[in-house]
Formats: C-alpha cells, structure tokens, sequence
C-alpha cells in the first residue's frame, strides 16, 4: 500500500529515504533537495536506480517509471542497462575516452599518434557522429570495404581499432555487440598474402651492397646517411633525423634523446671505419640504451 502522498512529499524535510512501497522512495538529503530512487533485485543482485528529482518529477510519475522498470525486470531485462545504453556516449568521443585511456602504457609517441590519425582518416567522418549503440556491421563495413583489398594493412589496423573501441562500449553497457567483431567475417574477403620478406644481409656482404649503393646516382647526403645507418644499427627515420646537438666529436658517441628513442635515451658507441668520407667498410659498433 503507498505510504507517500504529493502533500507529504513537499512537506517531507527528515534526511533519509522515506518509502512509497514496490521498492520506491523519496530520498531527501540534507541539503534538502529531493530525488526518487528505486530498489530493485536484477539478476538476482540488489540494485538502486535512480529516477529523476522531485518535484521534477512526480509522485505519479514516479510510480509510473518503478512499475515499468519491474515489468522489465519480469520479463527478463535489465532496466539499468538500459539506461546506461541511452546514454551511450559518440563513437568520436568513446575512441577519444579509449585513445587517453590507453596512451600511458604506449611507449611509442609515433604509435600514439598513428593509432588516433587512422581512426581520424576512416573511421570518424562517418562513424565519429554515431552514438557507439547506434552502430551496426553495415557502418563498420562500409567503411572497411573501400581500403580492404587496396590497403590491406591499413585496414587490418582501422579494424582492429574499431574493434577496441566497441570492446570498451560494450564493457561500460553502451552496446550489446561488438559490430567490428567476428560478425563481420563472412563479408570481407580474404586479405591479400603478404609479400615475402626481403632477406636478411649476411655481414660478409654488406661491402659489396654498400658499394654498389656507392655506384648509384643517389645524391652524396642519401649514400651517406645509408652507410651512417649500416654502421649505426638504427631506424632511418632516426638516421635522417639526426642532429649535429646530439653528437659529441670528442667522444665520439651519438646521445639519441628518449622522445626519438621510444622515450629511452639511445647511445651509439664509436665504430671503427676507415677515413673515407664515406667509411670503405663497416665495422664494429655498439649501442646502449641508458
């Protein structure tokens, strides 16, 4: 039997919850606003959801939304879920939410960069708007399909990326399925092998591919930086980056800052070469990350 009525409930001043029946209550606070809440068991867990203000919403009001949300419950639902869905954030803002979430443990800010550009590039002008429960296998699809087959590897990335954002909505109760997920298989075609990997140089080679290098119209800075980068055992981009700042003549060693090192400072020990310009030959050389 209901205990409230719209007179006591604008007369009600007593912090605390002051019950209606069927699990619904008037909470006052000690402030003394006002808000509905219910108490519901959901899958057999005791859960409280809340309802609205008062007198935002109404005596009747509220009863009206903790008979449905029984009736749900009845029938199998789970009402809080529901709303949690209604509140389902874009799929902008959810790859944003798991873009931040994620970037502590990167240790790459180039990958960093990388992982939000190719969400930015395909994903986000048509899927950026969308509300993540919103979004099906044919959103994901049409925007996988044009670069399947013509970038294999790109898209192979944008899926996976899409893939990971949907796993976080559908952990938080945004979404009931991951639409980038295995549902999707049957409709993509198979990727492109990959290419056979360029062999590995035996060391006893590199004199002869060096100087065949040496043989190219290649301009004297791209020779150069080639053979600075055999005896250095660094990336290219790290090569063609390098700065004269970073290298100290006397001590004949190479100090990589941590930001173009993976965050790690990089330290290239002196190699022995002979004194051509260019170095005849390779030879020893050492790196340390400190």
């Amino acid at each position: 039997m209901a205990k409230l009525t719209k007179a006591k409930c604008n007369a009600l001043t007593k912090a605390g919850l002051h019950g209606d029946g069927g699990g619904l209550y008037l909470h006052v606070k000690p402030t003394g606003g006002k808000s509905w809440c219910q108490r519901i068991t959901i899958h057999g867990r005791r859960r409280t959801l809340g309802l609205g203000s008062f007198p935002l919403i109404s005596l009747a009001k509220a009863r009206a939304l903790a008979a449905l949300n029984r009736a749900t419950v009845a029938e199998g639902g789970d009402p809080l879920a529901e709303k949690r869905r209604g509140q389902s954030p874009t799929f902008r803002v959810a790859a944003k939410e798991v873009y931040e979430l994620n970037r502590p443990r990167w240790r790459s800010d180039k990958h960093a960069a990388d992982w939000w550009a190719t969400l930015e590039r395909h994903a986000l002008p048509s899927l950026g708007d969308i509300k993540v429960d919103a979004i099906d296998r044919l959103n994901v699809l049409d925007v996988l399909t044009p670069i399947w087959t013509a970038k294999p590897e790109t898209a192979r990335r944008v899926r996976q990326r899409i893939r990971t954002v949907m796993r976080w909505a559908l952990a938080h109760g945004y979404a009931q399925q991951n639409p980038a997920g295995e549902v999707i298989d049957g409709a993509l075609p198979a990727m492109p092998k990959i290419k056979a990997h360029l062999r590995a140089l035996p060391y006893l080679e590199v004199p002869m591919a060096l100087a065949a290098i040496d043989e190219s119209r290649s301009s004297l800075a791209a020779r150069a930086c080639f053979r600075f980068l055999v005896l250095t055992a660094v990336r290219s981009g790290t090569a063609r980056g390098a700065l004269w700042a970073e290298i100290d003549i006397e001590r004949r060693e190479w100090n990589i800052p941590g930001f173009r090192m993976s965050r790690v400072r990089h330290i290239v020990f002196p190699c022995r070469v002979r004194r051509s310009p260019l170095f005849a030959r390779p030879s020893r050389c050492a790196t340390n990350r400190g």
